[in-house]
């Protein structure tokens, strides 16, 4: 496997886990009582993945 493909696997898995993210905040969100503590977590994390895909983006 070259270096590329590696990255773009790579990148794939990154947007398959940002999408589960968002996701699981919808979910939340739908919740009658969404946890705001699970809330904020979820979207750290989506933010986390989001700069990491950004940054394999750019180089």
């Amino acid at each position: 496997m070259s270096h590329y493909s590696g990255l773009e696997n790579h990148i794939q898995s990154l947007e398959s886990k940002h999408h589960d993210v968002e996701t699981m905040i919808e979910d939340e969100l739908k919740r009658p009582h969404p946890d705001d503590h699970r809330l904020h977590e979820l979207k750290k994390e989506k933010l986390k993945i989001r700069d990491e895909m950004m940054k394999h983006k750019i180089h």
